[in-house]
C-alpha cells in the first residue's frame, strides 16, 4: 500500500505543478499586454539608449 500512497502524492503534486505554471503563464501575458503598461515598457525599452547611467 505504501506505493499507491507515493503515486497518490506525485500525481497531485504534477496536477498541482501543471496548474501553478498555466496561471502563472497567463498571469504574465495579461500583465504585459495590459494597454495601461504600454508607457513603462517604452520608457524601459528607452532608458537604455539615453546613457543616463554613466560612470
Amino acid at each position: 500500500m505504501p506505493e499507491t500512497g507515493h503515486a497518490l502524492t506525485v500525481l497531485l503534486a504534477k496536477g498541482f505543478g501543471l496548474f501553478y505554471l498555466l496561471a502563472l503563464s497567463v498571469g504574465v501575458l495579461i500583465y504585459t499586454f495590459w494597454p495601461g503598461n504600454g508607457k513603462r515598457f517604452d520608457h524601459a525599452a528607452k532608458s537604455v539608449l539615453r546613457g543616463e547611467d554613466r560612470p
